[in-house]
């Protein structure tokens, strides 16, 4: 039986090894495993990414988000290049271990355009209205 089957037969506050949950990860394809990304205290969500074996280990070790790059094909600590970082406050795995919650504490926008999250595109009948503004320009953002 796979640990998230055994998991889902607990009862509130029973548990196991962090590393058996980890060694029973249902990896895709390449290694990669979503990770949403959620405002700890606002419950905001604000973005979607990937993470690795390496990605995930180096989170849970420091305490600050990482995650895969699929277009640099690297490793991405979130807020390198534009000082907006995620400090995680929590992690949850969903149900049957193929998504992961990253629950933080975002510094500024999450998202490279400049905006707070990634999700300000919204769906309006048919029309798709952008509804967050931006924060920072993202040609400040980077500039750092």
């Amino acid at each position: 039986m796979g640990v998230f089957k055994q998991l889902e037969s607990f009862a509130d506050g029973q548990s196991v090894p962090l590393s058996t949950v980890l060694d029973g990860l249902p990896w895709n394809a390449d290694g990669l495993l979503p990770a949403i990304a959620q405002q700890f205290d606002t419950g905001e969500v604000l973005m979607l990414a990937w993470v690795n074996a390496e990605a995930l280990a180096e989170t849970l070790a420091r305490g600050r988000v990482c995650y895969w790059s699929r277009s640099r094909q690297r490793l991405w600590r979130k807020g390198e290049s534009s000082g907006q970082v995620q400090l995680l406050k929590e992690l949850r795995f969903d149900c049957d271990g193929d998504t992961l919650l990253l629950k933080v504490d975002q510094t500024g926008p999450a998202c490279h355009t400049g905006r707070r999250d990634c999700f300000y595109n919204l769906v309006r009948g048919d029309r798709v209205m952008v509804d967050k503004p931006v924060l920072i320009d993202p040609a400040e953002l980077y500039r750092k």
